[in-house]
């Protein structure tokens, strides 16, 4: 039996995934006050925007997001706070509720398949995106993360890794997301590396600058 929570959402303009931690600035009222709500598990959910701004609403949201978890928050002289979340699980979008001041969703858990994580796939399509990542470094070592960062050595975990490792659109970062199989998220994230791959080294040898994946 699937069960619905209400969450409050943070709609954004990038995909997070499980297992990925990023930074957020936080400086509107209402997701200010949404963090005050959510003190006492600090757990809050996000999905992507497809189309509008988070800034005053009237946006268009996906119903696929991943529940996250702040691990911590800083509140700046400015008024702003910065949050660092990580991201848990992965859920479906059933409703859309009244805003109150902002965004909240019924949803559901949208669990993985119950299959095996293919090792060979894994080993593969790993050695597809720390080869991206190491071209990607040729052409601006100043936006792209080391390439030998320590992976978990729980296949579900360590699949998701290689999902924030990947560089790649936001599109196909909601097409990986939405993607509940994880081996068809392998074998996506490796023909995204080998496309990807091909537009660096083209790049690489015109001498041009990076192109935003968007």
């Amino acid at each position: 039996m699937v069960t619905s929570l209400r969450l409050p959402m943070f709609p954004l303009g990038m995909v997070v995934f499980p297992h990925q931690i990023v930074g957020l600035c936080v400086f509107e009222d209402r997701y200010k006050q949404m963090l005050r709500d959510v003190e006492s598990d600090n757990h809050f959910g996000t999905c992507l925007i497809e189309r509008g701004s988070e800034v005053g609403g009237g946006d268009k949201r996906t119903s696929v997001g991943t529940v996250v978890q702040i691990l911590g928050s800083q509140v700046m002289n400015d008024g702003k706070t910065l949050i660092m979340i990580e991201g848990i699980s992965c859920f479906e979008v059933s409703a859309w509720l009244v805003e109150a001041p902002y965004p909240r969703a019924l949803v559901s858990e949208r669990c993985c398949d119950e299959v095996s994580i293919e090792p060979a796939l894994m080993r593969s399509t790993e050695s597809a995106v720390r080869a991206l990542r190491t071209l990607q470094s040729e052409l601006f070592a100043d936006q792209c993360l080391k390439t030998n960062c320590e992976m978990d050595p729980n296949p579900w975990v360590r699949s998701w890794q290689l999902c924030s490792m990947t560089p790649m659109s936001i599109l196909d970062q909601f097409k990986v997301l939405s993607l509940s199989n994880p081996n068809d998220r392998l074998r996506l994230l490796a023909e995204i590396c080998c496309e990807r791959y091909g537009d660096f080294q083209r790049m690489l040898a015109m001498g041009m600058p990076l192109l935003p994946f968007d």
